[in-house]
């Protein structure tokens, strides 16, 4: 089973705010997921990033792969 990290969308329509979930690569985007180790609004100012530094890190250990933006949302929370 290939492990992601990445972002379920969340929120109205036209005003999206996103989780940051673990889930099987073959799960859909909104669908069955692992564990949530965080969240992202983007429509704050400035956007807001909550991650659980250590629910990330030990997926992150056991081979979880994130996807490029959670990567990028990663380096501004100041993970890995």
């Amino acid at each position: 089973m290939a492990v992601k990290i990445r972002l379920r969308r969340m929120g109205a329509h036209k005003a999206p705010f996103y989780r940051v979930i673990v889930a099987d690569s073959r799960a859909p985007r909104d669908g069955r997921f692992v564990e949530e180790i965080g969240f992202y609004n983007p429509l704050t100012e400035p956007a807001l990033i909550k991650i659980d530094e250590e629910k990330a890190a030990k997926w992150l250990k056991n081979g979880a792969q994130p996807t490029d933006i959670v990567k990028r949302l990663f380096v501004k929370a100041g993970i890995k």
